[in-house]
């Protein structure tokens, strides 16, 4: 069903900016509490005598399964909900179990942390998308959602980059308190300096009973352009998740001597170095790629929208010889060049994706589009990517004899192949977007 384009919230442009920098700061800090992980996954699982495939869990499926659960209902109240209340209540929670983590002594307790920040994190980026596309001039809606998902990479670079050498310094349990804590600040801040929208402009609010959630799904849901979208975000997610879960491990196997090598050199262990390293190559760069994935979305769109596919589609494949190169170096430079312009690629897609659902939805179903497509892409994304390389890295580690580094190498080439597949899903999604675009 079609319904008249809606304009953006007309808010001053410093305000625009300022809570756009704010729900930015709160995404960084999504992703600061994920990336310790990753950085300090071959620690946590020595003490916590954990597998590959333990790891992967911990990491992708205990976090994506209430993550996504939650997600839709959370989206359904935030949409005639205080969001920026929400967005506060919701940091608070995944910031606490965040410290939490670092009290795991076991993987069960570990696995019960995870779960809590899933469950925190899922009231956090759906009605912020809400927020963000409701403020956003339509003309600048991906580069804005493209500022915001920068949040990801640059959560990177601080929960890879500090997490290495705090991991080293304090250990990872107290390394786990240093990155909870913040949030629990900013969440006051948050209260104190967003507006909800409908307050200040009532012509938003209406009296009419929310739309029931069957309808508000399919409007969408039935639409070829957001089912081929969402598709390559998901499969693409399965890349970006799957690699990166495992990247620590795997350039601490295959390149431990080098590693502590060059780390000495600077007075640092090789997992301070390490998290320097992967703080540009997958925080920095992964930022560059997410903002111009947006920007040349909206740059080429003219009159057609077909540039908010066509970009992730072409990014993702070429992510795929870079990450061959990643993987398959022998030495480490050539190994980090290739991972920067890897994680450019593979970042790209994120505002396209969300400023094509948010097109496709309309204005009065944008946090539950958001909190739909979250539950599609973390599910397959964070659900199946980091578990899929545990799995096959420990199946070829004990079926095939191969050894540990090896084996997970393995691996982690075989995950990357799949934006393959991911960039067709977009490529699909050319021949409808613009006509199923409404808002």
């Amino acid at each position: 069903m079609k319904h008249r384009p809606e304009e953006a919230v007309d808010t001053s442009r410093a305000y625009r900016r300022s809570a756009l920098l704010l729900l930015t700061l709160v995404y960084i800090f999504n992703f600061v509490d994920r990336q310790v992980l990753n950085i300090l996954a071959e620690a946590i699982k020595h003490d916590l005598a954990l597998s590959d495939t333990q790891l992967g869990i911990v990491t992708g499926l205990a976090f994506a399964l209430f993550y996504s659960l939650l997600g839709v209902p959370i989206a359904r109240f935030a949409e005639r909900a205080d969001r920026p209340r929400l967005i506060a209540i919701a940091l608070s929670v995944w910031s606490l179990f965040t410290l939490l983590c670092g009290a795991a002594g076991s993987f069960t307790q570990m696995l019960i942390c995870r779960l809590g920040v899933g469950i925190g994190e899922a009231g956090g980026v759906p009605p912020s998308h809400s927020l963000i596309a409701e403020f956003s001039p339509k003309a600048r809606r991906a580069v804005a959602l493209a500022i915001f998902s920068t949040g990801l990479p640059l959560g990177s670079f601080i929960g890879l980059g500090f997490g290495g050498i705090l991991g080293d310094a304090l250990g990872w349990r107290w390394t786990f308190a240093v990155a909870g804590a913040p949030g629990l600040l900013i969440a006051v801040v948050v209260m104190l300096v967003l507006k909800e929208p409908r307050r200040t402009f009532p012509l938003l609010t209406s009296a009419a009973p929310a739309e029931p959630l069957r309808a508000s799904l399919a409007s969408f849901l039935s639409t070829s352009t957001y089912r081929w979208t969402v598709a390559g975000g998901a499969l693409q997610a399965v890349v970006l998740y799957g690699t990166g879960a495992f990247l620590a491990p795997f350039f601490l196997r295959a390149h431990g001597p080098e590693l502590a090598a060059l780390a000495a050199g600077l007075g640092l262990k090789a997992n301070g170095f390490l998290g320097l390293a992967f703080g540009v190559t997958v925080g920095l760069a992964g930022a560059v790629g997410t903002f111009l994935g947006g920007w040349l979305g909206d740059r080429f769109h003219g009159a057609s929208l077909k540039s908010y596919v066509t970009v992730p589609a072409l990014a993702g494949w070429l992510s795929i010889p870079a990450f061959l190169v990643v993987f398959c170096a022998h030495d480490l430079a050539t190994a980090f060049l290739a991972l920067g312009f890897a994680n450019a690629m593979i970042n790209a897609y994120f505002g396209p994706m969300h400023a094509t659902c948010q097109g496709v939805a309309g204005a009065s179903r944008r946090a539950t589009v958001s909190a739909v497509t979250l539950v599609i892409v973390n599910l397959v994304g964070l659900g199946l990517g980091p578990p899929l390389v545990g799995m096959i890295s420990d199946h070829a580690r004990n079926a095939m004899a191969m050894e540990s580094k090896d084996a997970l190498r393995l691996a982690l080439v075989a995950i990357s192949a799949v934006s393959l597949p991911a960039g067709l899903a977009f490529w699909r999604a050319r021949a409808s977007i613009d006509a199923d675009t409404v808002s």
